[in-house]
This record gives C-alpha cells, structure tokens and sequence, in this order.
C-alpha cells in the first residue's frame, strides 16, 4: 500500500463515505475515485462522543479491497480512540485523525499512530480553543479543522470557522512546518473558495458530493 502524498501545496478534495448509499458503498466508493476524487474520507463515530453511530474497521478494511491504491482519511469521532489505532490502521487507514476533547493525553495517542506506521491527525471541536492543539502542530502530518459540530451529514458551515482555518495556516506557515491543514463540514461549490483562500489542503465534503447529480462536476467545483 503506497504512502500518501502529505506534501502541502495542492488542493485535495475526500468525499466524506457518511454522505454515501451504505448498501451500495463499493459502487460508491468507484464513482467518486472516476469522477477525480483525491481522498475518501471516513467519520467514524461510536454514539458517544458524538450522537450517532457510523462504520468501523471492517467498512475500512471493506473500502480497502475496492480502491487498493486510493488514500483513506479516517476521522475519529469516538471516546476511546488508543483502543482503536491498530484494528483501523491494520485495516487499511492511511491516515489517522483523533480529537483532542477524547485523549487523556494528546501527544501519547499521536506518538501511537506514528508507531503503527500511518499519517498523524488531531482535530477539535467549532467551540474548542485552538490553543488546545497549537502546541503539537509540529507533532502531526495534518490538523482538522471542524466547521460543524461532529455528528451528522449535511449540516451548514459555520462562518466563524475560516478565522481559524486563518489562524492555523498563520501558525503553520510562521513555524515553518509541513502539516496539512483539513476542512470538514458543509463544505459546498459555493463556498469552496472561500475556505481555499483561508489556506487549507484537504477540503472534506459528504453531501455536496453524493448529492450531485454529477460527481466529477461537483468535485471540480470544489477543488477550485
């Protein structure tokens, strides 16, 4: 399984697989990979940390099989993630994102990914400090940020969000670090530029994709 290319610079756009027909995944899964996409991303989610309950190991391992060479994002929304770093990254994972509200401590639950040999993630909630994360930017091969609250597909974007898409790209950039910088949440055609120009790397976009009636039309849009 090839590394994913982590090298900043370049737009990525990862269809969100919360956004697709579960009983038709696979099929999903190909029509985004022909229709452009860059990545797929995974929300997983465990009805505890947030309110709802998603995919696990075995979808990845499933996603796997289907697009051997294809990047997988998995984002985890759930309250006991050092639990689960090694069956997701057995799985397939190309990169693991945990949430700083979930880890006892955020620099050993990072330090756990890099061991088991996939790209490093740390996100936070729309209403938690950025300073709760500053202090690992150099620790981590991407940070995501959450313009809605984690839970459900096809809520809005929330405004106040690309103020601090601002401030983590100043933060990256000034500390000269490598660290892409990841959107997800009501990411949409029309405000697609708007979130470019704040300076992120990976935009993220579940029903703005799988709701189109033409994928590769919206996955241009956004990519810009």
């Amino acid at each position: 399984m090839p590394k994913p290319d982590m090298t900043p610079g370049r737009v990525r756009v990862a269809p969100s697989l919360l956004s697709c027909r579960f009983e038709k995944m696979g099929e999903e899964i190909a029509a985004v990979q022909r229709a452009g996409a860059d990545w797929l991303h995974f929300d997983v989610m465990d009805g505890h940390f947030v309110p709802n309950i998603s995919i696990g190991p075995l979808g990845v391992e499933a996603a796997r099989r289907a697009v051997p060479d294809m990047v997988l994002d998995v984002h985890l929304m759930i309250s006991e993630p050092d639990s689960y770093i090694e069956a997701f990254a057995k799985a397939g994972a190309d990169i693991l994102t945990v949430h700083v509200e979930t880890s006892r401590d955020i620099r050993w639950t990072l330090e756990k990914i890099r061991s088991v040999g996939v790209g490093v993630g740390v996100t936070l909630n729309p209403a938690t400090p950025l300073e709760t994360i500053e202090w690992v930017l150099g620790e981590v091969d991407m940070v995501l940020v959450m313009s809605v609250n984690p839970g459900f597909s096809g809520q809005s974007f929330i405004p106040e969000s690309i103020g601090r898409i601002q401030v983590l790209r100043e933060k990256i950039d000034q500390g000269g670090l490598s660290a892409l910088l990841e959107v997800d949440g009501g990411v949409k055609p029309q405000n697609a530029a708007e979130i470019r120009e704040a300076g992120v790397d990976v935009l993220v976009a579940g029903s703005a994709v799988y709701g189109a009636e033409d994928y590769a039309g919206a996955i241009e849009a956004i990519r810009g």
